[in-house]
């Protein structure tokens, strides 16, 4: 089994590791699936993961997402090489540190990325039931306007969970559903952009030839500002100004400039995501959904 052979026989990767033809190292990949850097007999690396047959079209809504975000001509995603319902092998992308440089770089390219658009609020091309961790995420496109979509389809289905698996108590229940009714009220209405969905700090991954790329994306039309505002979360990323201000200066020159009251409404965006986390790993992130419900309420 070489790249070469590989490229021509996909389907053939799962008999390759069953009988153990390929060296498998373990390397982080979350909490869903296991993961390793597989070396072929030429040399080549490549990165796998593999979940229990019969889960419900991850990988194949992961890859989507993926071309999807790709063919923007923004930031780069590894490129896709098997495709299976218990795998998924991408290209191996030698990990670097983050730097200034990568970082202005990084989010130029994500301003492409994002500006690319999407046909809808919601849109995956192809899927209307997306994935955002292990839970379902309804992509079914929505014209708009932003605000009720974000509302009604990314954040009230997480709250639900939330709330039935005892996660929030009454006051950070209430304080959300508050947000839920008043989101017309903190603005920042624009068209669909083209988002990763899931844009965490862990999801960046650094290269050693100075690029960041996209993994693990929950790609669909949505609001760019969400992608800003989970890139701020548990720690932020490394020169988050630096980022910033490259993703600034190529929106401006896109036409598409950044609303100047967008910092304000970081809190809200970051909702989805924190509601995500209560609904998956339960009431450690209450007060983290409680704090951010609360500073929108307080604006």
């Amino acid at each position: 089994m070489d790249m070469a052979y590989l490229r021509a026989h996909p389907q053939h990767l799962p008999t390759f590791l069953t009988h153990q033809r390929i060296r498998q190292t373990p390397v982080g990949g979350g909490s869903i699936a296991d993961a390793f850097r597989l070396t072929l007999d030429d040399g080549d690396s490549i990165f796998a993961k593999s979940m229990p047959a019969g889960t419900r079209g991850n990988f194949e809504v992961e890859a989507a997402g993926l071309r999807w975000l790709g063919e923007a001509g923004g930031v780069p995603v590894p490129e896709i090489l098997v495709v299976l319902p218990e795998l998924l092998a991408l290209e191996w992308i030698e990990p670097g540190a983050p730097t200034t440089a990568a970082a202005g770089r990084f989010g130029a390219e994500l301003a492409t990325t994002h500006l690319a658009g999407a046909p809808a609020f919601g849109a995956l091309p192809g899927h209307t039931e997306g994935l955002i961790g292990a839970l379902p995420q309804d992509d079914t496109p929505v014209p708009g306007p932003w605000g009720q979509w974000f509302a009604e389809r990314r954040l009230r289905p997480y709250l639900r969970r939330s709330v039935d698996n005892r996660a929030l108590d009454d006051r950070t229940r209430a304080s959300v559903e508050t947000v839920l009714d008043r989101i017309e009220d903190f603005g920042g209405d624009e068209p669909p952009s083209r988002i990763h969905g899931d844009l965490w700090p862990g999801n960046v991954l650094w290269g050693a030839d100075g690029r960041a790329r996209l993994i693990d994306p929950a790609a669909h039309g949505g609001h760019r500002e969400t992608d800003l505002a989970a890139l701020q979360l548990f720690g932020g990323i490394p020169d988050q100004e630096q980022l910033i201000r490259g993703y600034a200066e190529r929106a401006a020159d896109l036409a598409r400039p950044l609303d100047e009251r967008w910092r304000t409404r970081v809190p809200l965006h970051q909702l989805h995501l924190l509601l995500v986390h209560t609904a998956l790993f339960g009431a450690a992130y209450r007060e983290s959904v409680r704090a951010a419900a609360e500073s929108m309420l307080r604006l």
